[in-house]
């Protein structure tokens, strides 16, 4: 039975997935892609023209599902300001819940444009959704700023090129130095006391 062009690419992609977690990027050939949708040569290229067009709709679709499971946080309103703004932060964390092999992908000098596109998509999506929060916690009288989506696009802009691994080289000592620098300056943009958003260290996991 012939299968709808986006159904047979989704396979495609749901295999190699699989494929490059178990095998790794540079294990896995398209052969072995091709053995386990079982499907001829000339398909797989229909549809994609090499492997590593393959990763890049896998980040694609990645970064898709990131987006909507942040929106979804986001409109959780049963759960505390803070709170979710922690939660939406994590969920955008695509070390946090992707494949490996993305990430290596994701780091590899050949694909410093993907690596550039993926925070682009991350600073251009995420703010908007973050300062909608910032928004109730203002009308909630947690924060204080004219700026709430300004202020927002400095924090995420912020986190997505320094806590970046690939951007700047950090000792864990330097690192923890500038996670309460940050949670420090991130208070006063929002104009809450100080320790009040100490809990946002959640976000950095324990390399603090």
């Amino acid at each position: 039975m012939r299968k709808e062009a986006g159904e047979r690419r989704n396979e495609i992609l749901d295999a190699a997935d699989e494929l490059f977690g178990q095998k790794g990027f540079d294990g896995t050939s398209t052969n072995d892609i091709l053995e386990k949708v079982g499907i001829a040569r000339g398909t797989l290229y229909h549809h994609f023209k090499s492997k590593e067009e393959i990763m890049d709709a896998l980040i694609e679709r990645y970064s898709i599902r990131l987006l909507e499971t942040a929106q979804k946080v986001a409109a959780d309103k049963s759960v505390p300001v803070v709170d979710r703004i922690i939660r939406v932060v994590m969920s955008m964390n695509l070390s946090g819940g992707g494949s490996q092999e993305i990430m290596e992908h994701i780091h590899r000098p050949q694909n410093a444009l993907m690596h550039q596109k993926i925070q682009k998509v991350v600073i251009n999506s995420l703010t908007p959704i973050l300062a909608e929060i910032i928004c109730e916690g203002i009308e909630q009288g947690l924060f204080n700023t004219p700026f709430p989506y300004e202020c927002m696009e400095m924090v995420v802009t912020y986190a997505n090129t320094i806590f970046d691994d690939d951007m700047v080289q950090m000792t864990n000592e330097e690192r923890a130095t500038r996670i309460q620098a940050f949670i420090f300056n991130v208070e006063r943009l929002l104009g809450v006391e100080s320790g009040n958003l100490m809990s946002v260290i959640k976000m950095f996991g324990s390399n603090e």
